[in-house]
């Protein structure tokens, strides 16, 4: 369930702000059966007409792709939270690569991320390099 109002409706004191909605969140876990409910809140500086509760919701929910595409791949596939690497620039640069090994297996076809870099092992020293253009 998503409700927008206008600033102008609240007084909230964000500059930009045009829009606030509140989305009421309901999920039932399939297995167990177990249901949450949560209320998150969006501050847009999209006009009614640029965003309607429903587009507001969509937005909402394309955010959902980038953490189910990239987010969870590195946490199950690189284990990203068992990493050791906290100082200086290395989670930075660390982040990178792991984006590096997820984007480039997709970029030539694999949906299956493990897959693709099972596919690049076989041939360790010449397949990587093809995939970028290298040798």
């Amino acid at each position: 369930m998503v409700q927008a109002l206008t600033i102008s409706e609240l007084g909230v004191g964000f500059p930009h702000a045009v829009q606030v909605a509140k989305i009421v969140r309901h999920r039932i876990q399939c297995k167990s059966g177990w249901r949450s409910r949560e209320t998150v809140y969006v501050i847009a500086d999209l006009t009614g007409r640029e965003a309607s509760p429903e587009g507001i919701a969509k937005i909402v929910r394309s955010q959902w792709i980038i953490e189910n595409r990239l987010h969870f791949v590195r946490d199950t596939t690189f284990a990203k939270d068992a990493s050791t690497v906290r100082t200086g620039h290395s989670p930075d640069d660390m982040a990178t690569l792991r984006s590096f090994a997820i984007n480039t297996p997709r970029a030539v076809g694999h949906a299956n991320i493990v897959a693709g870099l099972r596919a690049m092992s076989y041939d360790g020293f010449r397949r990587p390099q093809d995939l970028l253009g290298l040798a």
